[in-house]
C-alpha cells in the first residue's frame, strides 16, 4: 500500500492545477488518470481570462503564449435576412490585460501544467490508472483502490482524496446517498464537428439561430468548431438520415456556408454530447471533496465549465495547502471551498437554466430566428443602440461572480 497526502482523481483542467497549486505549496500529492494520455478531441478547449490571469501568476505565461491558440475577442451573431453581424460580446472592451478568450487545444494545456508540475519533488502523475473505489474506514474516506495499465491492483493511503475525475465521477456514484446530486432538466444535446474556414468568414465566436436549430462556431484558424444544439434524445433520429440532409441543414441555417466547400464527410465526424446540469448538496464527506464536474456538471451554454473547475481548484488549494502541511485539515477548512465556490456556482447554472428556458427551447421550437428577425430577445434590440452592453455577457463569461487567488507560495 503506497501513501500520500493528497490524492487527486482526475487529471483534467481541475485535477492538474490543484496538483500543481499544492505541490508547489509544499504538499505531497499524487494525481490519477485513467488514460494513457491527454489526446481527446472536442474536450473544452476555452481558456478564459481568468484562468490565463491564474498562468501568469504561476510564471507559465510566455510558455502558454507559445502553444498554438487562436484568440476569441468578439461574439456575433447574424441578424436579418441579409446576414448584418450584431457584435454582442466583446472582451476587448474589458480594461483588463487578458481581454480574450484563448482558443487552446485541452491537452497542450494539461500536458504544460504536468510538465511544470513534475518539476516539483512531491508531485507524481500516474497516466493509465484507474481508480475502481474508495477505501474507507470508520465513515472516513482514506485513500483509493486503483488499477494501472499491467493490470495491476493497489491501493493508495490519502490524508485527503479529492474527485475531478468528471460528471461522470465514479467517486460521487459510490458516495451518491450522502452527496446527494440535485439534478436540473436540460432541453438539449449537442453535436460537436468541425467545418473548413475561409480567411473571408467571421472570426471570432459566431451563433446563430434559425430553422428550428442553435449553432455556435468557434474560430481555430483554418477550421470551425461547431456546436449543434438539438433537441434532447434527438441525436439518434439525426443519424438515421444521410450526411448530406446534415449538411444542407447547415447551409440553410448560415448562407455564408453555401460557396461551394466540403463540411462534414460521415457521421463519424460528429460527436455527441449528452447535456447535464446538476450539482451536489454536499460537496465533501470527510476525508473527500469534490470539484469541477464532479461537484456540478455545467451545461455548454457559455463555455464556462473549464473556468469554473480551474477557480474550484485554486479556492480548494488556498484553503488546504496549510491544513495539510501542518498533518491534515479540519472539515470546517473542507467546508470552506463548497462555502466559497456555491455561490457562483449556483448563479451561472441559474444563468444557464434562464437561457434554455428563454433561448434554446423557443429557438429549437422554431419560435426565434435571427434569419427573420422573428422572436429577437429585447437585449440584441437594444445592442445596436446601447453598445456599452456589450460589456456585460463578456464580464460574466470572464470572471463568473468571483476571481479565486491561488496560495502565495505556489506564485512564480
Amino acid at each position: 500500500m503506497k501513501r500520500t497526502t493528497c490524492c487527486v482523481v482526475g487529471g483534467g483542467p481541475a485535477g492538474m492545477v490543484l496538483g500543481l497549486l499544492l505541490a508547489r505549496s509544499g504538499v505531497s500529492v499524487t494525481v490519477l488518470e485513467k488514460h494513457a494520455d491527454f489526446l481527446r478531441d472536442f474536450r473544452g478547449d476555452t481558456v478564459h481570462p481568468t484562468t490565463l490571469a491564474l498562468l501568469d501568476e504561476l510564471g507559465l505565461a510566455e510558455r502558454f503564449a507559445e502553444l498554438p491558440q487562436r484568440r476569441v475577442s468578439t461574439v456575433m451573431l447574424p441578424v436579418g435576412p441579409d446576414g448584418e453581424f450584431y457584435t454582442l460580446g466583446d472582451f476587448g472592451r474589458l480594461p483588463i490585460r487578458y481581454n480574450y478568450i484563448a482558443m487552446v487545444p485541452q491537452w497542450d494545456l494539461l500536458n504544460l501544467l504536468a510538465a511544470e508540475a513534475a518539476k516539483e519533488p512531491n508531485f507524481e502523475l500516474r497516466m493509465n490508472t484507474e481508480v475502481n473505489g474508495l477505501m474507507r474506514e470508520h465513515g472516513r474516506v482514506t485513500g483509493v483502490d486503483y488499477r494501472a495499465a499491467d493490470g495491476e491492483h493497489g491501493r493508495l493511503r490519502a490524508t485527503i482524496t479529492v474527485a475531478c475525475d468528471g460528471r461522470d465521477s465514479l467517486v460521487r456514484r459510490e458516495l451518491a446517498d450522502q452527496l446527494r446530486v440535485r439534478d436540473f432538466p436540460t432541453p438539449m444535446d449537442v453535436q460537436w464537428f468541425r467545418i473548413p474556414r475561409r480567411e473571408e468568414d467571421p472570426a471570432g465566436a459566431v451563433g446563430n439561430i434559425g430553422n428550428g436549430a442553435f449553432t455556435v462556431l468557434l474560430d481555430r484558424g483554418d477550421y470551425f468548431q461547431v456546436a449543434s444544439v438539438i433537441a434532447k434524445g434527438s441525436d439518434a433520429a439525426e443519424r438515421a438520415n444521410d450526411i448530406g440532409r446534415f449538411n444542407e441543414s447547415l447551409r440553410a441555417r448560415l448562407g455564408w456556408l453555401d460557396d461551394g466547400r466540403e463540411l462534414v464527410r460521415s457521421w463519424e465526424e460528429v460527436k455527441p454530447l449528452h447535456v447535464t446540469l446538476d450539482r451536489l448538496r454536499r460537496w465533501h464527506v470527510p476525508g473527500l471533496l469534490c470539484i469541477g464536474d464532479a461537484a456540478h456538471a455545467m451545461s455548454p451554454v457559455g463555455g464556462v465549465g473549464i473556468n469554473l473547475a480551474v477557480q474550484d481548484a485554486v479556492a480548494a488549494a488556498r484553503h488546504l495547502a496549510k491544513p495539510l502541511r501542518r498533518g491534515g485539515p479540519r472539515r470546517r477548512h473542507v467546508a470552506a471551498v463548497q462555502r466559497t465556490r456555491w455561490p457562483t456556482t449556483a448563479l451561472i447554472q441559474g444563468l444557464q437554466r434562464t437561457i434554455h428556458a428563454n433561448v434554446v427551447e423557443p429557438a429549437l421550437r422554431g419560435e426565434i430566428d435571427f434569419g427573420r428577425r422573428a422572436g429577437l430577445p429585447w437585449l440584441l434590440k437594444l445592442l445596436p443602440r446601447l453598445p456599452w452592453l456589450r460589456v456585460v455577457p463578456p464580464y460574466i463569461l470572464a470572471y463568473g461572480a468571483r476571481r479565486e487567488r491561488p496560495p502565495k507560495e505556489a506564485l512564480r
